[in-house]
């Protein structure tokens, strides 16, 4: 995994964790993870986009990619 730095407002770093406080989550790394898959699965996924294999090799989407690895 890479590490990527986000800049959030206080109040969802509370939030983030009350919900690893609560033991729902064991890091704030997690909550943030599940959040975004969940979020592109809903925006890529929810709107027809496929996963499938291309047609030609080498014809992938980078953000196929990324979902795969979800």
């Amino acid at each position: 995994m890479r590490i990527v730095t986000v800049k959030m407002p206080e109040s969802y770093l509370e939030a983030i964790d009350e919900l690893v406080k609560m033991g729902r989550y064991s890091s704030r790394s997690e909550v943030i993870r599940t959040a975004i898959r969940e979020l592109l699965k809903k925006e890529l996924w929810g709107n027809g986009y496929s996963l499938e294999k291309p047609r030609r090799r080498g014809n992938r989407s980078k953000v196929v990619e990324v979902i795969e690895e979800i």
